[in-house]
Formats: C-alpha cells, sequence, structure tokens
C-alpha cells in the first residue's frame, strides 16, 4: 500500500516550517522531538553499536511461540552477528525488526530504531495476506462456496457503472490473484484504479466494481490494492460481521492475538487514513508465518485448512512479473553458492517500507522483518534473505544431503 506523496518546505535558513499535500500547506506544529522519534534517527543508542553486539537467545514470552538458542540451528551465531552487525553499522537502513524461526523455534529476535517486542507496527500490503487468509476461513466454513463464487451477484450495489457483461463473471479466485480484467493497476500512473485514486472515493468497493473492464477475467494480472477491498467486503457479507471482528473470532483470537495487541480500523472509505491497513507486533506477524508454515495448524489446532494454505501461496498469476498466488507472493531469490546461482522460490507476504513475512517450508524457516524504507525501490530485507540467511541454510543441507547413507 502506497500513502500520497508530499514535500517539506524550508525557510531562509533552512529550517522545515512544514510540508504540502495536494496543494495543501500544513505548518509545523511543533520544534520539540519527542524521544520516540528522536529513536528513530539511530539503529540503536550509544554503546550499543555493531562492535559491542553480542547474541542472547530470544526470551520465553509464554505466547505460544517456542524459542531457541541460534548455535544450536543451521543458522548459527554467525548469521545472526552478520545480521545484526549489518543493520547497527548502516549497511541495512531502517530495519525496524528481525525475527528467524527456524526448524521450530524462534532463534533471532532484534529490535532496532526504538522498536522492542510489545510495540506495533504497521503492516501495510502484508494486510492482504490476513484478508486472503480470512477468505479461507470464510471458505473453510462455507460461508463462501470457494474462489468460484462470483462476486459481483454477492454485492448490494444495485448498478455499476461503465457496464460490462465481463464483470458479472469475476469470481472470487479473479480478485485474489490480482487478475479481474478491470482496468487496476496500483503502479501505473494513468489507471483510473490505481491506489491513490480510489483512497479519495467514499465506497472503495463501488469504485472498484466500477471501473472498465480491459482484459477477461482471470487472464492478466495487475497490483490492484482495490480488488482487496473487494475480498474483505465479500468475506463480510458472507460471514455477517466486520472483518476486524471475524478475524478476532477465527484468526486472531486462536492464535492468542489479545485484542488490546493489534488495531484495525477497517473503514474502506476516504475517511480512513490508515488504508485498512492492520498494526500489529511482529512476534504477531510471526505467528501467521508458522501457521502457514504447519499447513494451517496453531499447536496442533486445525485454525486454516491445509487446502486453503496450499491453494493461496500456489501460482495463480503473474504481477508485476513476479509469480503471484492469492494475496501472497512466491518471491524468487537467486542464491549465489560456491557451486553456482542457486534459484529458491519463497513464500512472501510483502508490504511498502520492508515488512516481511518469508516461509520457506523446504528449510522450515519463518523470517519477519519490519522497516521504515517507504516508496524505495528495494528494501534491506529481501538483501539480507538472499545474502545471509537462505546461503547458510543451503549449505546446511546440502552437508545432510551428502552426509545421510545412499537408500
Amino acid at each position: 500500500m502506497y500513502g500520497p506523496m508530499f514535500s517539506f518546505q524550508r525557510d531562509a535558513r533552512g529550517v522545515v516550517t512544514g510540508y504540502e499535500q495536494n496543494g495543501k500547506f500544513h505548518a509545523r506544529g511543533s520544534s520539540a522531538v519527542t524521544s520516540e522519534s528522536a529513536a528513530l534517527a539511530w539503529p540503536r543508542t550509544k554503546g550499543q553499536e555493531s562492535s559491542n553486539y553480542q547474541y542472547k537467545p530470544p526470551v520465553d514470552m509464554h505466547d505460544g511461540i517456542a524459542v531457541g538458542d541460534i548455535v544450536r540451528s543451521p543458522l548459527g551465531p554467525v548469521t545472526a552477528n552478520a545480521i545484526v552487525g549489518a543493520i547497527l553499522s548502516g549497511t541495512y537502513k531502517d530495519v525496524h525488526s528481525v525475527l528467524l524461526y527456524q526448524d521450530g523455534k524462534l532463534v533471532l529476535e532484534e529490535y532496532f530504531y526504538g522498536y522492542n517486542a510489545q510495540r506495533t507496527h504497521q503492516l501495510r500490503s502484508i494486510t492482504k495476506s490476513f484478508v486472503s487468509a480470512l477468505a479461507g476461513i470464510a471458505i473453510d466454513r462455507r460461508a463462501i462456496s470457494g474462489v468460484n463464487e462470483r462476486v459481483v451477484p454477492a454485492m448490494s450495489y444495485s448498478s455499476y457503472a461503465n457496464p460490462d457483461p465481463r464483470k458479472s463473471a469475476i469470481t472470487l479466485g479473479d480478485f485474489l490473484s490480482m487478475s479481474s480484467g478491470l482496468d487496476c493497476d496500483d503502479h501505473s500512473s494513468t489507471s483510473p484504479g490505481r491506489e491513490t485514486v480510489l483512497d479519495d472515493s467514499p465506497d472503495w468497493v463501488k469504485a472498484t466494481l466500477d471501473l472498465p473492464m480491459i482484459n477477461d477475467p482471470g487472464t492478466e494480472g495487475y497490483y490492484c490494492t482495490g480488488g482487496v477491498s473487494v475480498v474483505g467486503r465479500m468475506t463480510e457479507s458472507a460471514v455477517h460481521m466486520p472483518l476486524p471482528d471475524f478475524a478476532e473470532k477465527y484468526l486472531f483470537g486462536p492464535l492468542g492475538m489479545a485484542r488490546a495487541d493489534w488495531t484495525w480500523n477497517y473503514d474502506l472509505t476516504n475517511v480512513d487514513k490508515e488504508y485498512s491497513q492492520i498494526h500489529l507486533r511482529p512476534r504477531d506477524m510471526l505467528k501467521l508465518g508458522i501457521l502457514f508454515e504447519d499447513g494451517g495448524r496453531w499447536h496442533g489446532r486445525q485454525v486454516i485448512s491445509e487446502s486453503w494454505v496450499n491453494t493461496s501461496t500456489g501460482e495463480h498469476s503473474h504481477v508485476d512479473n513476479v509469480s503471484y498466488g492469492y494475496f501472497w507472493w512466491r518471491h524468487m531469490f537467486n542464491v549465489e553458492m560456491p557451486g553456482g546461482e542457486q534459484q529458491l522460490v519463497v513464500i512472501a507476504a510483502q508490504g511498502n517500507g520492508g515488512q516481511k513475512i518469508y516461509i520457506a517450508p523446504q528449510y522450515r524457516l519463518v523470517a519477519v522483518f519490519t522497516a521504515g524504507g517507504y516508496n524505495a525501490e528495494s528494501t534491506p530485507p529481501n538483501t539480507i534473505m538472499e545474502k545471509l540467511i537462505l546461503p547458510r541454510l543451503i549449505r546446511a543441507m546440502n552437508r545432510a544431503q551428502a552426509s545421510s547413507p545412499e537408500k
């Protein structure tokens, strides 16, 4: 999810006096800097530089997440030292948290720039993957017949702009795979359905469904945030509950996430300045990754069906030339190894700024990152995964396979 652009204004001395957005000037309210804002200037306070970093195993918070020592993981302390050292030295900027869960245990948990285990973080477009999970739960509970259920007949609107017979054929799966056929592309400066235009609409769902058709449903993938609002509203209508309430009862609650520990203003109108995104603690983000890594099970309880986990993370389209599932990315990493480059697909929930939940079941790995590099072309988590984490796991697996007796 992308927010509106704005520009800072300065006086003759170079002091910031305010900012301008959409032609309107907003004056600076105060010259004081809060301690929370000041903490954003440096990864950690003085005395916590990279040369002073010493790995410590994560603390057991009795929140359902098992913890362990990275020394007993294939990652090893060298991985922790490399990641944290590079963040503290400024090699990887604006990383707010790193959590590595490998072989059933959280083995690395580090926070930077004033963040900590109890502080929630905006998820941006990772919210999309949570909406997908909730749609899957609605299907599991038979409130929705399946991904082939048509969307327009399930809505309460009496008519739509740009009438086209193909609109009535758009399915839930088409929206989940971002291949609805509507002219909705956040990454196009001319698309009438780009997010910056839809955000100003009093009804995001209606505005999305009012868009003209440019392709047959299910044929071409375009990154369309408007489609997420459609999936969310269709799910709400099917389960007869606001989506956050449905999440609390059937997803967040079963994962042990207390209502006081997350926020989700799910308004879907231009009144919503939070873009309907979820705010979660990184450990709670990790729980979604663990849930999907374990086939939809949480401590033996089937929260989401394994079939939905497999279906939603499988390939259904290509968006921005990347394999795409149902609001999940299938990120291809090119990992440099001594024997040559290896390509590895990792399931990923991704949000603007460097918010990431990576799932690599083949290495029993779930990695969570939060960050503040908003609107940057690339973010450190991808590089950290590709350069520091995945090579260690690939080498460990290769050694294990080489040493195993032949069958």
